[in-house]
């Protein structure tokens, strides 16, 4: 399988522009949480129109994976927890997203919601446990939040991560994190791009102000991962062994 993993958009016409035109390169589009922009001057149920018009373009070209992330939540759940309507199952038609699991040839991929409480945290242990049991060969996580106390999560200063996902990750060993959340990790030292927990390869391809998203293209037949920015390009081979210093400039 060919990937492409980017998030944090945040309601870039720009770069979803850039997305819808590449799109079809890949057997799966990965957008790991806030499509949308809370602070945007454009009103929430704007940039829902506009980006789900977008998302059905993209999911009309390839196979189409979104998260939500806490910029998408525009209601509140029965538990009065923050959830995004707007992303529910079938509310954009053909994209994968919160609670989906799909098998895609030999691998399996699980879509997880940004949780806002402790019901909804207990709702993704939930789906992950039920996924564990039915997943086949290689399995790819999609969740906004990446990995406490790790590069992907470091902002400069400190680390914004999810400690939730590092006992998750440890408990059912997926091959891959596909996350976001945290723009500065792969531009500030300390930070990065790519890290392992396990035997779990974690990504996060950051954000930047520019005409195409950071990226990261994976490929689970020549396990190879590909982060490319405006800092260049730099690429890790998937079937290294487990050493910290797995990344090699490209």
């Amino acid at each position: 399988m060919l990937g492409l993993l980017v998030s944090d958009l945040h309601y870039g016409l720009k770069q979803l522009d850039w997305l819808d035109g590449v799109a079809a390169r890949f057997d799966l589009v990965v957008i790991a949480g806030d499509s949308l922009d809370v602070s945007s001057i454009v009103a929430l149920g704007a940039q829902i129109v506009v980006v789900s018009k977008y998302l059905r373009r993209v999911a009309g070209r390839t196979r189409l994976a979104v998260s939500s992330g806490n910029h998408d939540l525009d209601a509140r759940d029965s538990d009065g927890e923050r959830t995004a309507r707007w992303l529910a199952k079938g509310r954009v038609p053909g994209v994968l997203t919160d609670g989906d699991y799909v098998e895609i040839g030999d691998v399996s991929v699980t879509v997880c919601r940004w949780w806002d409480g402790p019901r909804g945290c207990a709702e993704v242990g939930r789906q992950l446990a039920r996924d564990a049991a039915r997943r086949r060969g290689r399995w790819i996580w999609v969740y906004h939040a990446p990995p406490d106390a790790s590069p992907v999560s470091w902002t400069g200063s400190k680390h914004y991560g999810d400690t939730e996902l590092v006992r998750w990750t440890h408990e059912h060993r997926p091959d891959l994190v596909l996350t976001g959340h945290v723009h500065q990790s792969p531009f500030r030292a300390g930070g990065s791009w790519v890290d392992r927990i396990g035997d779990t390869w974690v990504f996060n391809a950051g954000r930047e102000m520019s005409p195409y998203p950071p990226h990261v293209i994976f490929d689970t037949t020549a396990q190879t991962a590909t982060w490319t920015s405006s800092a260049g390009s730099e690429t890790v081979d998937l079937a290294a062994p487990l050493i910290r210093d797995a990344v090699t400039p490209s």
